[in-house]
Order: structure tokens, then C-alpha cells, then sequence
């Protein structure tokens, strides 16, 4: 792959080969629709004619699951050298309102289901069906026939009909939102360079092959969806397996069991609940679960491995990094508890949170990396920007972490996730391991506790305790106590909630927990 190419011609270039396999097989519908890479291709360079005459901004809004008129709309909008911009449609009326108008998206494309689905959604006035669109254009067979003859015979002319767009390299190809788990979400702009980087990058794993069967359920919106489970298959030319949502379990392991699925992308919140509604047999063909996006306890782990035959491998990476960074392979290739060895041509270095100054291998701090994935900076953000992306294009990710000395990363947790109290760091995420321990609960199950961090007039910040379910507060207090815990770790405080917050993507809802926390 060429880093300097648009990724239109990229995507154009790899659909074009084998035009006669299978592209999509969409389980989101009555019954699961398969369509040739071809025929595919033909849909898309359909839409996207439509849309370089009808659309004159740049960016455009997508609102649409995984599946077949979601990686459609996606492929046509790149085709027409338009930037995509996945909305998380499932954040409230003011983050996606704040998020489009950063965007200065006037333009959506989904589906009128989804429209009916999510009244409270702001509309704008200009928004496209994508379904509709698909269904008009699959009605002209002749046309349909007549443009697969022409791309067999002729690709390169075709190619040139439809205006493919070649320049790309360091101009944003895509915006995607952050998830907002600490306050409003910021845009994040992934070039050309970026995202074929990556792809490439996770090509040279060795993970994925031409015969790989990859389920695509998580939402367009998450870099993972995006880059993963949509983009990378589709310049590689192997299936993309579609189900409507990770939540949707029914579709998904149908999917699984029907279609022979052999690698499984995941959060661990989302992963758990396979395990709960799985039955003999439904994940014998799973070879590899590739989880990321939040620490993975290691008793879901060890359940999975138990559970089915399939190996369960850790990676790492952000929505700055298009997404990928490190990843756990099979074999030698992987570490207990950590998240893998960087991805080829990722360098890292990390720093000490007060002073700056590099660490040595093996001490923890502040992971930073630096690399042709990661991202061009924050939409409309210099000031954030410069926060993060330092001149000598290091990113400065907010993560803690170490290398040891063969060269595989751990995380230790968010900087946003310690509390400095009475001047030291105390890690929300061993605390929480401890109460989760004195008290019995399960890592397998969903989240049951969170420790967040409230201003304290002594000691600077002061921990609270959430939890799904009753406790005698004083008796947990002693039984941490006695456990070793250091007393500035035990939390001072307890809040008894109906359920931890959790964004769509499985992650904690900072902001929510914090709120809870600060409540008398």
C-alpha cells in the first residue's frame, strides 16, 4: 500500500481483484444478504457519483450500524473524495449536536429506520437514505451487469469515469470522534497516510489471512469498527461478516456459528456476554479473540480460553493512532497481562507525569509514541492539540505504562484514573481490584464498582466508592484493611448506584461516574 495514495484508489485498486467473491454477508437483516465484491464496488461508485453532485461540503455525517448501507455509505463517500464522519448516535442530543457543528456537518446518511429509532437526535435537514438509495440502484440490473462487464475488462477506465480520487497522504481522510468518557468529544483527524499505515501495519502481524473470517459488529463510530473490522478487510480482500451491534447477541453468534467466524473483535465489557449466551457449539470456529479498548480482567481471559478453543489476545491502541499500536500474537508473540509488542514502525518512550524527563525500560509513566499511524490533531483544537502532539511528533497519550526488556507493553491505567492524595498516585484500578476481591464479586460479569476521585480540602482529592449493590461500608473498609491495602487507598466515602456508567463502546463514563461521586 502506498501511504501517499488517496485510499479511494487504494479500496478501488483491492475490490476490483476478485470481483466475483463474496465482499459483505449483512446478518443485521431478515435474512442475511451476501454481495460480490463487484457488485459491491458497482453500488458504491454509484452513490458516490450521486453524492459528489449533490453534496458540496466536505465532510459528511454517517448514522448507521454495521452492515451493508453503513460500510456502503462509507466506501461511496471516499470514492467521491468526500470524508466520512461516523456520529455516535447513541450520546446525548448536545455531545452529537456539539459534534457536528465542530464538523460543520450539514449532510447525514443513514436509514429512515434509524431516523424513527432516534427521535432526539438533532437532523439536520439535509439527510440521505442510504437503504432507499441501494434499493433503486439494485432494481437496474442491466445497469448493474453492464458496469461489472466494464470494471472486469476495463478497470482503469472505469476508475477514471467515476473520477476516483489518487492524492491523499497527509489530507484528512477521515473524522472521528472521541468517546467523551471525560467531557465533550473532541474530533480526530486521520489522514490518508494514517489509516493505510495502519492497515499495513496490522497486515504485517501475520494475524489476519486471506481466509480469515472476521465479525464486524462494532459500530461504525469506534475506531476499531472503522479501521478493524471495515476498512483493513476490505483493502485485504478477505469477508466482512456483519451483525447490527455487539449488544445483539442473537445476530452475532448466529453469524458466528453459520459463517465459521474464526477471529473475534471485542471490548471485554462487550465479550463477557458471548460467554452468558453462547451454547455448545457456537464458538467452535473462533480461533483468536482480539480484544482492546479497556483492560482485560485476567479471570475473563483465563473463562474464555477454558470455555471455548480459541486464544485470547490483548492489544492496545487509541483513536489518535488510527487505531492500532501493539498487539499479543500467538506463541512466543505474547505476554501475560500485557498488551503485546509495538506494531512495526511505532517507537515509544515514556515519561515521568511530573517532570517530563525519559524513563528507563521498565519504570512506569507516561506512555508516548510516534509513529506514520498517529493521528494529524484535534479538529478546531490547537491548543489541545499542541497539549498532546509535540513538535518532534511524539504523542503524549495520558496512558500509564512500562516496557520490560523483551519489548511487550503493560498498562497501568489512565492518568485521569489515579488520584494524588497526600502526594501520592494512588491507581483507581487496584482498588477496585481490591474491593472486588474483599467482596466476592465477579470480573466476569458486567462492571460492579468503580473508585473515582473528588476534591479534598487536606488531602488534595479524596476516593469514593460506587457500587451496583449493597455493602456494609465499615466492614469492607476493614476487610481492605486487613487485605494489605494502604489506608490512603481505602475509599473514604460510598455511593450506592443502580448500575456503573458505561459509554456505547464499553468504557467507563468518566463523567457520569464523577457526578454520582460528587453527589451528597
Amino acid at each position: 500500500m502506498n501511504q501517499d495514495n488517496h485510499i479511494a484508489q487504494e479500496l478501488f485498486a483491492a475490490l476490483s481483484k476478485g470481483s466475483g467473491e463474496v465482499a459483505v454477508i449483512d446478518y443485521g437483516l431478515p435474512s442475511p444478504v451476501r454481495v460480490e465484491r463487484g457488485v459491491f464496488l458497482v453500488l458504491a461508485l454509484l452513490l458516490a457519483r450521486e453524492l459528489r453532485t449533490e453534496i458540496r461540503e466536505d465532510r459528511v455525517g454517517v448514522v448507521l450500524p454495521p452492515g451493508l448501507a453503513g460500510i456502503l455509505a462509507n466506501l461511496a463517500l471516499i470514492l467521491a473524495g468526500k470524508i466520512p464522519v461516523n456520529l455516535n448516535f447513541t450520546l446525548g442530543a448536545e455531545a452529537i449536536a456539539h459534534s457536528m457543528e465542530e464538523a460543520e456537518i450539514r449532510t447525514v446518511l443513514t436509514a429512515h429506520a434509524m431516523t424513527k429509532k432516534f427521535p432526539k437526535f438533532p437532523w439536520p435537514e439535509g439527510w440521505l437514505d442510504v437503504g432507499e438509495k441501494l434499493k433503486a440502484y439494485r432494481k437496474n440490473k442491466l445497469a448493474i451487469l453492464f458496469r461489472l462487464i466494464w470494471l472486469r475488462l476495463f478497470p482503469r477506465s472505469i476508475g477514471r469515469h467515476f473520477q476516483i480520487p489518487s492524492e491523499g497522504g497527509s489530507r484528512e481522510a477521515a473524522l472521528l470522534f472521541t468517546s467523551g468518557s471525560s467531557g465533550l468529544p473532541k474530533g480526530v483527524v486521520l489522514t490518508h497516510a494514517n489509516l493505510l499505515a495502519n492497515c499495513d501495519q496490522i497486515s504485517r502481524t501475520g494475524l489476519f489471512d486471506g481466509d480469515s473470517r472476521l465479525l464486524a459488529n462494532l459500530p461504525l463510530f469506534h475506531s476499531f469498527g472503522f479501521t478493524i473490522a471495515t476498512i483493513y478487510p476490505l483493502l485485504e480482500g478477505f469477508q466482512v461478516v456483519c451483525a447490527p451491534s455487539p449488544l445483539d447477541l442473537s445476530s452475532s453468534l448466529r453469524a458466528i456459528r453459520e459463517e465459521k467466524i474464526d477471529i473475534l473483535l471485542g471490548t471485554p465489557t462487550f465479550l463477557r456476554g458471548y460467554l452468558r449466551k453462547a451454547k455448545e457449539n457456537d464458538l467452535a470456529s473462533v480461533r483468536y479473540v482480539a480484544a482492546g479498548a479497556e483492560k482485560t480482567p485476567p479471570s475473563l481471559r483465563d473463562k474464555w480460553e477454558s470455555a471455548t478453543s480459541c486464544k485470547y489476545l490483548e492489544g492496545y491502541g487509541l483513536t489518535e493512532t488510527s487505531p492500532v499500536l501493539s498487539f499479543n500474537l500467538p506463541g512466543d508473540g505474547s505476554r501475560d497481562k500485557s498488551v503485546g509488542r509495538l506494531l512495526y514502525g511505532v517507537e515509544t518512550k515514556v515519561i515521568d507525569p511530573e517532570s517530563e524527563r525519559d524513563l528507563q525500560p521498565g519504570e512506569t509513566g507516561i506512555l508516548c509514541f510516534r509513529g506514520p499511524n498517529v493521528f494529524a490533531g484535534y479538529l478546531n483544537q490547537p491548543e489541545k492539540t499542541r497539549e498532546v502532539l509535540k513538535e518532534d511528533g511524539w504523542f503524549v497519550t495520558g496512558d500509564l505504562g512500562r516496557i520490560d526488556e523483551d519489548g511487550f507493553l503493560f498498562i497501568e491505567g489512565r492518568l485521569s484514573r489515579f488520584s494524588k492524595i497526600g502526594g501520592e498516585m494512588v491507581p483507581h484500578g487496584s482498588v477496585e481490584e481490591a474491593v472486588m476481591k474483599a467482596l466476592a464479586l465477579s470480573a466476569e460479569e458486567d462492571p460492579a464498582c468503580v473508585v473515582a476521585g473528588i476534591e479534598d480540602e487536606t488531602k488534595g482529592e479524596r476516593l469514593v466508592l460506587l457500587l451496583s449493590s449493597d455493602c456494609d461500608f465499615e466492614v469492607l473498609r476493614k476487610k481492605l484493611s486487613d487485605a494489605g491495602l494502604p489506608n490512603l487507598w481505602i475509599p473514604k466515602e460510598f455511593r450506592r448506584v443502580d448500575g456503573i456508567p458505561l459509554l456505547p463502546t464499553g468504557k467507563l463514563d468518566l463523567t457520569r461516574v464523577r457526578k454520582l461521586a460528587e453527589e451528597n
